[in-house]
């Protein structure tokens, strides 16, 4: 409940911080999600760089999973998830949500956003940024 709550505020923060301009945060990649491991995984991401330099993982509005257990949100290269990423459980299978990347990781050297299944071990969604 804790992490939702965390969630919301801080889509409440990116949003609020949309409307004041763009000075607040930027979006410094996007992709759409594509599925995995036999998953439905669809919608688009957006990676933000925020007014303080942290970085933030965006899930759209259209953002769908249809289903797994313990789906986590991070980030990875050329088909490697790396859990160093782990910016937290996925809070609802559908809808926008945001997920802090950790600090200390440089975003720059990632070119995908995974959904990943930390049960299993396997990807669930995988969206390649440009």
């Amino acid at each position: 409940m804790l992490n939702l709550i965390k969630s919301i505020a801080l889509t409440l923060a990116i949003v609020i911080g949309f409307a004041t301009g763009p000075a607040s945060a930027d979006t410094v990649a996007s992709g759409t999600f594509t599925g995995a491991s036999d998953h439905i995984t669809t919608g688009a991401v957006d990676v933000i760089k925020n007014a303080d330099g942290s970085h933030t993982i965006v899930l759209g509005a259209d953002f769908s999973l249809d289903g797994a257990p313990d789906p986590r949100v991070g980030l990875g290269k050329d088909g490697k998830y790396n859990g160093d990423t782990d910016s937290g459980l996925l809070g609802s299978l559908t809808g926008a949500q945001s997920f802090v990347i950790p600090a200390g990781v440089d975003v720059s050297d990632f070119n995908e956003v995974y959904i990943w299944c930390e049960k299993f071990s396997v990807p669930l969604g995988v969206a390649k940024l440009n």
